[in-house]
């Protein structure tokens, strides 16, 4: 999962959740996800100019499971630098004192100690690691309790906190599938615990992930999960829409989208677009694919296509119309380097590249087992080279068609258009990213995916290159 911090970075700033510069209080339990959380805005921080604080709450419920897990996240802070606060509360006793369920007092407790801790850090923005996996299972125990449309919907990406004015809840994860989040987890050798009442079957949302859901993949639906989640973002929208409604009503005053024009279609909601787009698609023959449609609304005036032969595109104003599909040009800038001195840096393709050439020191008769001590001290956001292996002369460009690459791991090269399928990254991304190759063009370092396979640090190796690029700061 090398590409999760660029889909996270591009899921932040298209869905406007923190600015350059935001102060942010990550909540950290110590479990997969949340370490996974943190571990990826502190990759993107140095980026984005984001300051980062963690936050653990000790719910005094699990003895010294709770303990251990208090001290992952405090090496996990001294690691990374960042300040951490950590506090325990008697959830038991709020609990009891209430008539509440533990699950209940213990998310009281939790929300007043993240908002005391952003008051007094003075941070406005609190991330929590609720994830892909977690929408689904809420969408199901919701339906299960007779929820209407507005709790169908589940968790929204950035939220008011329930206990404390102007501080907001921002959900970077909601998108990503926890197994995702386990293979990062694994492949960044990141430490986290597990927590075991997540087990236990007494709990409805527990027998709901662990018995529903299993049952529906199997035997109803292979891809329920992206299934529930398109139909929540469907139903946030319609929820969305009718809420504004009937506010307006209640306050005796006009929708404000009632009189809007056909020129203001990007400023209409967001359900009124989706109908409308699916109206016009079907009249042209178009079959009306959510993701087309979110396609042409989120992106006006870029074709989309819908077939070999077929392509649709989306006005300002709303109007689909068809033409024929324009086949994307392969980029063909690059940027010749010389890597001069011990350190420098490139700018390229609107992203930056600085490297560093250092003494790799040796040990006696190094094995596998000391390598891989040794590169797992290696920072999030680097990657390391044999600095000899790849010479002096360095390459930047873009994907070229017949362009082949032999990943870390992989016994040899393969085309780089099928890396791109196996790795997920959107065709429409594959052309603008980049790519470094050595003076004789050997692919050493694609974005997005694992470093070349013959370029690695080994036993014999006597010179590191460090290798670090910078995407655009978020706006």
């Amino acid at each position: 999962m090398d590409q999760l911090p660029a889909l996270i970075a591009r899921e932040i700033q298209s869905r406007r959740l923190f600015r350059r510069g935001s102060r942010i209080l990550v909540a950290v339990s110590g479990g997969l996800d949340s370490v996974v959380l943190a571990h990826l805005l502190h990759t993107l921080a140095p980026v984005h100019g984001w300051q980062l604080a963690l936050a653990h709450f000790h719910h005094g419920l699990r003895g010294a499971a709770a303990r251990r897990d208090a001290a992952l996240v405090r090496r996990l802070a001294r690691r990374w630098q960042c300040p951490c606060t950590v506090e325990q509360g008697d959830v038991r006793a709020l609990a009891a004192r209430n008539g509440w369920s533990l699950e209940m007092a213990g998310r009281q407790l939790r929300h007043e100690f993240l908002a005391r801790t952003a008051r007094a850090g003075r941070i406005p923005i609190v991330a929590l690691a609720h994830h892909g996996d977690d929408q689904v299972e809420l969408f199901f125990l919701r339906l299960l309790r007779g929820s209407g449309l507005t709790g169908l919907t589940g968790m929204k990406w950035r939220s008011p906190s329930p206990v404390a004015a102007g501080l907001n809840l921002v959900r970077p994860l909601l998108g990503v599938a926890k197994a995702d989040l386990l293979a990062y987890a694994r492949a960044h050798q990141l430490p986290f615990h597990e927590d075991h009442t997540n087990a236990d079957l007494d709990i409805l949302r527990n027998r709901i992930r662990h018995e529903l859901l299993p049952l529906l993949r199997r035997e109803y639906q292979p891809a329920v999960d992206r299934t529930v989640l398109r139909a929540m973002e469907i139903l946030s929208g319609e929820a969305a829409c009718v809420g504004a409604w009937a506010e307006a009503l209640h306050a005796g005053t006009k929708p404000p989208f009632a009189s809007l024009a056909a020129a203001d279609f990007s400023a209409w909601p967001v359900a009124l677009q989706r109908r409308v787009l699916q109206s016009r698609l079907t009249a042209l023959g178009v079959s009306p694919d959510f993701d087309l449609i979110e396609q042409l609304r989120e992106y006006p005036g870029r074709p989309v296509s819908v077939n070999p032969r077929q392509a649709v595109v989306c006005s300002a104003a709303g109007e689909v119309s068809l033409r024929a599909p324009a086949t994307p040009a392969f980029a063909t800038a690059e940027k010749s380097m010389v890597l001069r001195g011990r350190r420098g840096h490139v700018a390229f393709g609107g992203q930056k590249i600085q490297w560093q050439r250092t003494v790799w020191p040796t040990a006696p008769a190094a094995g596998a087992k000391d390598i891989s001590a040794r590169l797992r001290v290696k920072p999030a956001g680097e990657e390391w080279f044999d600095a000899e292996t790849i010479g002096r002369q360095v390459v930047l460009r873009y994907w070229r068609p017949g362009d082949r690459f032999q990943p870390i791991g992989l016994r040899q090269r393969a085309k780089l258009q099928d890396l791109f399928v196996n790795a997920k990254i959107p065709a429409a991304r594959r052309r603008s990213l980049l790519v470094a190759a050595t003076a004789t063009g050997e692919l050493f370092w694609v974005e997005g995916l694992r470093i070349g396979e013959i370029f690695k640090i080994t036993a014999q190796t006597r010179r590191r290159l460090v290798w670090q690029v910078f995407p655009p700061a978020l706006a």
